[in-house]
């Protein structure tokens, strides 16, 4: 149904529906979904709750994941998977944009805009994917004051605190990052770019009843694993960061290759979205019912030849 019909929209804020699917226990699975299509799909698919990368949201700006963006940029990007799917979401918050203030006006900002979680990583500006090389890391202090500063804002919002310290303080100094960051207000911790299973599972082993989150994305440093396999190591999310991007990017590289090459969209036919399943991916006929003024579209039978 669309979002219009306010009967059809969740009374309990974002936040707290985030938070009721971790507490049931299992792992909660959240596949990227990096605009408001791709949400909806997902949705369709069965899934309860979605995840919003800044690596997604910078790379479909034609932008590197450099801590470029603002805000307001990922408030609007909030706003149409939220507001589309009607599903909670988890969503990137890099470095917090700042410091303690700045982390302050991003929670507002990502609760006003619809947001169930956001998760904050202790690196420094220009910070980088996590899977990458020579991350420079702010001081545990410092970040666990952005966590409390995070905590002081929310008014329901989920927060996870990311660690990228495995990588150059061992599991040692993650582990003591992730204690403080915990004591800082933080709801559950985000180890990034772990690389073993026996890394997984020795961090979950030492931060016993803290809810903790997987990242299994495409081309890093972390084996595949399944949402049941990271489950048994003692993690209670996942998510699939860009890989919805990466996979319509793809496509969008086969698709323009074929138009220069051959003049023609005709052979990338068979692999597009009809035109009658994205009107019923995104409600048209729906929305046409609510304002009677519309006229209901008829869907032109496909051309031959």
């Amino acid at each position: 149904m669309p979002y219009l019909l306010s009967s059809d929209l969740p009374n309990e804020p974002a936040g707290l529906r985030f938070r009721s699917l971790i507490e049931r226990g299992g792992i909660l699975r959240l596949p990227g979904a990096h605009n408001g299509m791709a949400s909806l799909q997902a949705k369709a698919a069965g899934f309860e709750a979605l995840y919003l990368s800044g690596a997604a949201m910078t790379a479909s700006m034609g932008l590197p994941d450099l801590g470029i963006i603002t805000v307001d940029e990922v408030s609007f990007f909030i706003k149409q998977v939220a507001r589309a799917s009607g599903l909670p979401v988890l969503v990137d918050g890099d470095t917090g944009y700042g410091e303690a203030l700045n982390v302050m006006h991003m929670v507002r900002a990502f609760e006003e805009a619809g947001a169930g979680a956001v998760h904050l990583e202790d690196q420094l500006l220009p910070k980088k994917c996590g899977h990458l090389n020579d991350k420079k890391l702010a001081t545990a202090h410092d970040m666990a004051a952005k966590v409390n500063a995070a905590a002081k804002a929310r008014r329901h919002l989920y927060i996870v605190a990311r660690t990228d310290a495995a990588a150059s303080e061992g599991m040692d100094g993650a582990v003591a990052r992730a204690k403080m960051y915990m004591e800082a207000g933080a709801d559950a911790i985000f180890p990034e770019a772990l690389n073993t299973a026996e890394m997984f599972r020795e961090f979950a082993r030492r931060m016993p009843g803290v809810p903790l989150l997987a990242n299994m994305t495409e081309f890093g440093k972390t084996p595949f694993f399944t949402a049941s396999e990271f489950e048994d190591m003692g993690y209670r999310m996942v998510i699939w960061p860009v890989s919805s991007l990466r996979v319509a990017n793809k496509a969008q590289e086969k698709l323009y290759a074929t138009i220069a090459a051959d003049g023609s969209t005709k052979a990338m036919v068979p692999e597009m979205q009809t035109r009658a399943e994205l009107y019923a991916t995104i409600g048209l006929a729906d929305y046409e019912a609510l304002d009677a003024s519309i006229v209901a579209t008829i869907v032109p039978e496909p051309v031959e030849g």
